[in-house]
C-alpha cells in the first residue's frame, strides 16, 4: 500500500511537526504505523504541563513522564515542568537526575505552583549546556565545589526562588555570555552584584541591601523595583547614563531611608548625571559615606575652584575640618569652604 504524504516527509520536517503538539498528541502518533512508532522519542523538546493529560490525576501524570523520558532515545534540549497539582519530591528528583545525565541540555524550566516550594537537587549543576534556566517556587542548594557557573547561560529568570549568597554568587559566576537577567521576590540573598557585559535586559523586583551595577555598559532596558531597604549601592558611569534619561523629581515616590554607603561613578561634563546624583542625595537621609569616582582624562576636577561643605550637624565638625584640609587637590586655585553645621 503506497504510503500517505506525511509519512514519507523527512525526518527533520516531521520532528518539527511532532514539536509543535502538545507532548500528549505527540507520543499518540507513535500508534499510527511502524513508521511513526519511535519518532516520538527522539523529540528533543519536552514539555509536560497541564495538557499532557485529560485529567488531573497526579498518578497518571507521573507515569507519562515516566514513560516518556523513559524510551526517550537521543538529546533532550528542553525540558519544561509545569503542573498546577502537587508532585512528589521524589518523583521531580528522579526525573532531574534522569536529565542530568542527558548531555545536552539547553533550556530548562520548573514551574512548581502548588505544596512547598522544590529543594532542586545538586545534580542540576551537572547539566553544564544550560543556555536558559526559568525557576519559580524552588530552592537551591549549594552546588559542588567543582561548580563554576553555568558557563553558556544567557537567559536567568527567577521567581519566589530561595538560594544563599554564595549559590547566587556561583550561579552568574560565570556570566560572560548572560543577557537577559530576571529576579522576582526572590530571598537568601542580601547582596546584588551585577557584572555582565552582554546583558540587555535587566528586571529585579526585591529586597537587598546591596546593589552593586559594574560592566553592563549594553543594557537596553532596565526595570528595577527595590524594595527600599537598601544599604549600599555602588552605580557605574555606564549605568549611571541610563538612570538620568528623562526628567527626575525633587523627590523619589519612597526615600532611601536605609542608604548609607553611595558610590558613583560619574562625569561632570554631563549635567544630566550631575542632576541625577544629587537626586540620589536629597532622597538618602542616612546617607554615611559618599564616593565619586571621576575619569581624570575625560573629567576636568583639576579646573575645579570651590568646594563648598555645610555639615548636617556639629558632631563630629573638628574631625571633618582636619580631613578636609588633608585632602589631596589637583586644582592649584581651589579652595574649601567650610560651612557652620
Amino acid at each position: 500500500m503506497e504510503l500517505d504524504r506525511i509519512s514519507g516527509l523527512p525526518n527533520d520536517v516531521t520532528e518539527k511537526i511532532l514539536s509543535r503538539l502538545p507532548l500528549r498528541d505527540a507520543v499518540r502518533t507513535s500508534v499510527l504505523s511502524s513508521k511513526w512508532r519511535y519518532k516520538s522519542e527522539m523529540l528533543r523538546d519536552l514539555v509536560f504541563d497541564d495538557r499532557c493529560v485529560s485529567t488531573q490525576s497526579r498518578a497518571t501524570f507521573v507515569n507519562i513522564v515516566d514513560h516518556v523520558l523513559l524510551l526517550h532515545t537521543g538529546p533532550i534540549h528542553k525540558f519544561k515542568l509545569s503542573r498546577r497539582d502537587v508532585l512528589g519530591t521524589i518523583d521531580m528528583d528522579r526525573w532531574i537526575f534522569h536529565l542530568s545525565k542527558n548531555p545536552g541540555v539547553k533550556e530548562m524550566i520548573l514551574e512548581i505552583w502548588k505544596g512547598n516550594p522544590y529543594n532542586i537537587p545538586s545534580c542540576l549543576f551537572s547539566c553544564q549546556d544550560i543556555v536558559y534556566l526559568e525557576l519559580y517556587r524552588c530552592s537551591l542548594k549549594p552546588p559542588p565545589s567543582t561548580f563554576k557557573g553555568f558557563g553558556s547561560l544567557k537567559t536567568l529568570d527567577l521567581e519566589n526562588v530561595t538560594m544563599a549568597q554564595d549559590v547566587f554568587e556561583n550561579l552568574i559566576g560565570c556570566r560572560s555570555l548572560l543577557e537577559i537577567l530576571i529576579l522576582r521576590n526572590c530571598d537568601g540573598f542580601t547582596n546584588l552584584k551585577i557584572d555582565a557585559p552582554n546583558l540587555r535586559y535587566f528586571y529585579i523586583i526585591g529586597v537587598f541591601e546591596g546593589v552593586n551595577l559594574e560592566n553592563i555598559s549594553n543594557v537596553a532596558q532596565v526595570s528595577l523595583h527595590l524594595k527600599p531597604h537598601i544599604q549600599r549601592l555602588t552605580i557605574n558611569r555606564n549605568f549611571l547614563k541610563y538612570l538620568s534619561i528623562g526628567s527626575l523629581p525633587e523627590k523619589l515616590p519612597r526615600p532611601c531611608q536605609y542608604l548609607n554607603f553611595l558610590s558613583v561613578d560619574m562625569s561632570f561634563d554631563v549635567p544630566d548625571e550631575i542632576l541625577t546624583c544629587l537626586c540620589l542625595l536629597r532622597n538618602s537621609p542616612a546617607l554615611q559615606v559618599l564616593e565619586i569616582l571621576v575619569d581624570p582624562e575625560k573629567d576636568h576636577a583639576a579646573v575645579g575652584e570651590r568646594l563648598t561643605v555645610k555639615p548636617a550637624s556639629v558632631n563630629g565638625f573638628s574631625k571633618l575640618v582636619k580631613e578636609l584640609l588633608m585632602f589631596k587637590r589637583d586644582s592649584k586655585h581651589a579652595e574649601i569652604m567650610l560651612l557652620d553645621p
